[in-house]
Parts: structure tokens; sequence; C-alpha cells
């Protein structure tokens, strides 16, 4: 099998073709075959986010014989992460997501190349990162950063598949395929707020079945069979088993050029300061600062300060009140990830002294109990 198209590849991409046992359940299938295959191993696949999404998407894509994929994420694993990130151990807890997942494919398929890129997303860094891969794969819960893939995509004309949960109800679309609508043609008010899994609870089969579709969009794409959920947005609850399937058109007044980009992007790159927890040690009792835990109530481990408040997340703009624009604001989560959120929400509402401490509060508990304050 495959003899046709191995006759024009260079000897690596030959030896891998001629692992046919590995994909020969796929190759049969007459919509497939030998040049789909070819297709499949030609193809490069890059994925923002290792989270549920992620890690639903990756070994699919991985086992079918996707060339090489992309993963995008500066998250570290936590115990509260292996509930629906099923690919990770336990014994990954506080390592890299983007290493564990790039391990996890290494033993899969370790035909795939797999790039390992532990950053976040920004303007700064999405459409270098953009013109090297085929698809996005927009496997986020950061409106924020929907919106930055979106427009990366745009400029650099790449199909965006997107993805997303809110507790027992999932949707999939694709956006920019083939010139056609994008995602700020369904969903133009980037002001509008979104509550992420953290805060509005998850079950694992939700962003299991949802990324499997995402997976689906992806090979249907790059082998061109079936119909791409281009201009159509399904919507699938899980509770009840039902699916919806929506049409939107494109609207040109939300195209944007490299220039629009680059002016919007870049202007914010930065613009939330991180320090460490050992930088603020010195000001857990100072009335000059308040420290902000934006984490749920029943999350652990509690840290109490004299000058702490906490306001999760999810309620955070309906409770700025309980604010001292005039104070420093420290602003801490779990790992440092929803403080960042939290402090660009702040900045953007006038808050001026606002910054995050990374690690989060598991850094600090680490901190305080070495010192035993």
């Amino acid at each position: 099998m495959l003899s046709l198209y191995c006759l024009h590849l260079p000897a690596d991409k030959l030896n891998f073709m001629n692992t046919t046992a590995r994909y020969n359940r796929q190759i049969i299938l007459p919509e497939l075959g030998e040049e789909g295959q070819y297709k499949l191993l030609e193809s490069s696949v890059l994925i923002i986010g290792a989270g549920g999404l992620g890690t639903a998407i990756l070994p699919y894509l991985a086992a079918a014989g996707v060339g090489e994929i992309g993963i995008v994420d500066d998250d570290i694993i936590e115990l509260s992460n292996l509930q629906r990130q099923v690919i990770y151990k336990s014994s990954s807890v506080g390592k890299y997501k983007v290493e564990e997942a790039k391990a996890m494919i290494a033993e899969l398929n370790p035909l795939v190349k797999v790039n390992a890129i532990a950053e976040k997303l920004s303007g700064k860094n999405a459409l270098s990162l953009f013109k090297k891969y085929d698809i996005i794969v927009d496997a986020t819960d950061n409106l924020q950063i929907k919106y930055l893939i979106n427009d990366a995509c745009l400029v650099t004309n790449k199909p965006m598949i997107y993805g997303s949960i809110f507790r027992f109800q999932g949707q999939v679309s694709v956006f920019n395929y083939q010139n056609g609508p994008t995602y700020r043609c369904l969903y133009p008010d980037e002001n509008s707020s979104s509550v992420n899994c953290t805060d509005a609870g998850v079950i694992g089969i939700s962003v299991g079945i949802i990324g499997m579709l995402q997976a689906n969009e992806v090979i249907k794409m790059i082998l061109g069979i079936g119909e791409v959920l281009s201009g159509k947005i399904l919507v699938y609850n899980i509770l009840n088993n039902e699916q919806q399937k929506y049409d939107f058109e494109k609207n040109n007044l939300f195209l944007i050029d490299r220039i629009t980009f680059e002016e919007k992007y870049k202007a914010d790159e930065n613009v939330v300061e991180e320090v460490t927890p050992e930088s603020v040690l010195s000001k857990i009792d100072s009335e000059e600062v308040l420290f902000l835990d934006v984490r749920n109530v029943d999350e652990l481990p509690k840290i109490n300060f004299k000058n702490g408040i906490q306001i999760p997340l999810m309620n955070l703009e309906n409770e700025l009140g309980k604010l001292n624009p005039n104070k420093t604001i420290f602003v801490y989560c779990q790992s440092g990830i929803r403080s960042k959120i939290a402090a660009e929400l702040l900045q953007k509402k006038a808050f001026k002294n606002v910054k995050s401490i990374s690690g989060g509060a598991l850094a600090m508990k680490q901190l305080l109990e070495e010192i035993k304050i």
C-alpha cells in the first residue's frame, strides 16, 4: 500500500508511510485511502491550550497520523485538572502541560513531530506561530484569547476550529474557512463576560465530547471530506443528548488586517505586572496594600492575610465596590493564571496599582511554610 505516494517521498517520510499497519483501519476507508493518509502526514496543526479540550483533541490527531502538532500552553498541571484532562497522570502534577502532552504523544505515535511551546499566546507571538501551521485549534476557556486567535487567523489566513464548554453544554464551529464567517461574526461583543470551567464547574465528559468533535473537524478539513462546520455552530447538551445547528453569516465589518492587529494587541503587551511571592512578603500586614484572592471559596490552601479579601473571579466585575482603588492590589489565584485575567479587568476599570502574583496561592503557601509565618 501507499506505493504510489512513496515514490515521491524523501527517505524519512518513506519510512513513515511504509508503517502501514499502524494506519491500516483508516486507510481501507474509501473516503480516506492512501491519498488521505498522505494528506494527514503532510498536515500541521497548532492547538492553543492543553487543558480539557486540548487533551481530548491531541490523542486522536496524533493517532490518525497528523504529521506535525504544535501545543501552546504556559500552565502547569494541578491535581484538579486530572478529573477532565485525562492524558495526564497523578505523577504529572506540577509539570508543564505541554511537556507531558508531548511525552504522551511520543508513546502513542512516535512518528508524529510535536512542538511543545510553553508560552502564553499573545499579540507578540501569535502571528509568527500561526504562519507555521495549516490549521489552528482553539482549545481555550479564555474569552480574550479566543478573539486574539480569531484575529491572528484572519491576518495569517488560517482556519480556526472553535470549541467551548459551559457546564453541561458545548459548542463547536469553524471560522475563517475558505474566507467564511469569523468568530466576531458570531460573537461581535468583545466586552461580554464569560465564565471559565474553573469558576462555572465542568464534568470531564463534556470536554471529551466537544474536543473529539473539534478533532473531527480538523480531520475532515485535512482530507477534504464531509461538511465542515463553517457558517454553522453546533450546540450539544450532554444531559439530554440533544444537539442543534444554527447558521450565521459573514459580516465584513469584522475583518482585521495586520496593521490593525498590531495596534490592538502589541499595545496591550505586558500590561499586567507580575511579582514573585518573595517580593510581596514584607507587605502582608501593610495598610497600603490589599491582597485579592480570586479563587473560588472552596479552593485550598487557605491563606489568611490581615489585609486580604476574597472575591471569586466570576463575581469580581460585580463587586468592584469592595476594593479601594487607591491601594496597591496584589491579585492571586491558585497558580497565577486567573490572577492575570483579574488584574487585566481591574486595570480596564481604572485601578492603576494592580499586580499579579506569579505562582499563586500554591507558591505563597510553600514560602510561608518555609519561613514559618
